[in-house]
């Protein structure tokens, strides 16, 4: 990695992540910066039901946890998000619990109370939208020392749109708090979770879903479900996404994994190189990983024998295709930040057409290939998203 990419990583990792230990932080995260809470606001789903959200509390009785060490069991906090119906009577859910919130702003050297969380447009508890039909299923997977909400605004717009998105912490790698107060944070030394440790709890997580799927509650707590969410999933069409590290873990599980039938990477490096041949679809939005430049992507892309694509749109950075385009701008003025700094963040790829990008090509390949309902988004560049280019 090269000195400039590391010094966009810390950025990055200020207020997203967390600065590793030995890394300088950057200028604008200076507590002194501040003068008050910046109510952050996350941009409003466009699919026709409601959103509701709730968390799970899972264990994984049969895996001693990589980096708690013997004598504990993996532990991980998910969110579920879905179609609802009558939300007036459940409060919206944040988007990090205040907790979670002051530990990122407060490992990234700023002020604990430096900005409010969004809300989202989640109503928790909220019952779950039947239809019918069992309801297809897509899971997230985030970045390396980051947390399950990174990337909300795709999360609430397929759930606005008939899925049920299950959103996972990686624990030791991610902010997570669990129901009896606990708080976890990324562990800044050794063992180091990697990306083949992320697709252990996706599989785990996966059969967890089979669980609510038969009728059975796998909340390690036993807490209330929504109603309607037992029974409600179809686990024979499963998705699957991921960001940066999380990229590459789908494409870990899906090479492990028959029960996800379709992925997404959100600029995924790869690594470790995945040398599987895959002959599910699975698609690229890339940015500062591109085939170009990446061997491990090109290797990667190289053994997709189903369909395929990849798309990049310009001025993206590593962050464009999360919810962090759209919060980072709200707090850079708060904090100082120059725009050269914002740009390291955002890049040149505007905030609002980068959320209608968030919102348009995740929904149009899962509705490919999970409902077999064919738009014509994919077919090739769009007069409505020119910044989207289509890579051969």
């Amino acid at each position: 990695m090269t000195r400039r990419r590391m010094l966009q990583a810390a950025l990055a990792a200020g207020v997203v992540a967390g600065v590793p230990l030995g890394v300088a932080r950057p200028a604008w995260a200076d507590p002194t910066t501040t003068s008050g809470p910046v109510q952050l606001k996350l941009p409003t789903p466009t699919g026709p039901h409601p959103v509701g959200t709730a968390s799970l509390h899972l264990v994984d009785t049969s895996r001693p946890d990589p980096v708690a060490g013997p004598g504990h069991h993996r532990e991980l906090m998910a969110g579920v998000w879905y179609p609802a119906r009558d939300v007036h009577r459940y409060p919206l859910a944040p988007w990090a619990s205040p907790a979670v919130l002051r530990a990122l702003l407060a490992n990234a050297g700023l002020p604990a109370d430096a900005a409010t969380a969004p809300l989202t447009a989640g109503h928790e508890g909220a019952p779950v939208l039947r239809t019918g039909r069992r309801l297809p299923v897509i899971v997230f997977s985030h970045g390396a020392h980051d947390h399950r909400a990174d990337t909300t605004i795709v999360a609430q717009e397929l759930a606005g749109h008939g899925y049920v998105v299950f959103t996972v912490d990686h624990t030791y790698d991610a902010f997570s708090e669990f129901p009896d107060g606990r708080l976890t944070v990324p562990a800044q030394g050794p063992p180091f979770l990697g990306a083949r440790d992320f697709a252990t709890d996706i599989r785990f997580v996966l059969n967890r879903i089979e669980d609510l799927a038969a009728g059975r509650n796998p909340d390690a707590d036993q807490r209330s479900l929504p109603e309607g969410l037992l029974d409600a999933l179809d686990p024979h069409r499963i998705g699957m996404f991921g960001w940066s590290k999380g990229a590459t873990a789908t494409a870990l599980v899906m090479s492990q994994d028959q029960r996800v039938r379709a992925g997404l990477s959100l600029d995924g490096p790869m690594q470790p190189t995945v040398t599987t041949d895959l002959d599910r679809p699975f698609m690229l939005m890339t940015a500062a990983y591109p085939r170009a430049t990446q061997p491990s992507v090109a290797e990667f892309w190289s053994h997709l024998r189903g369909w395929r694509l990849n798309v990049q749109a310009e001025g993206a950075v590593h962050y464009s295709y999360g919810d962090y385009q759209v919060l980072i701008p709200q707090l850079a003025k708060a904090v100082g930040m120059s725009d050269e700094e914002l740009r390291s963040w955002i890049g040149t790829l505007d905030p609002a057409r980068a959320v209608r990008i968030q919102q348009a090509y995740p929904l149009a390949f899962f509705d490919l290939h999970l409902r077999h309902r064919r738009g014509h988004l994919l077919d090739g560049p769009s007069a409505a998203f020119p910044e989207v280019k289509f890579l051969p």
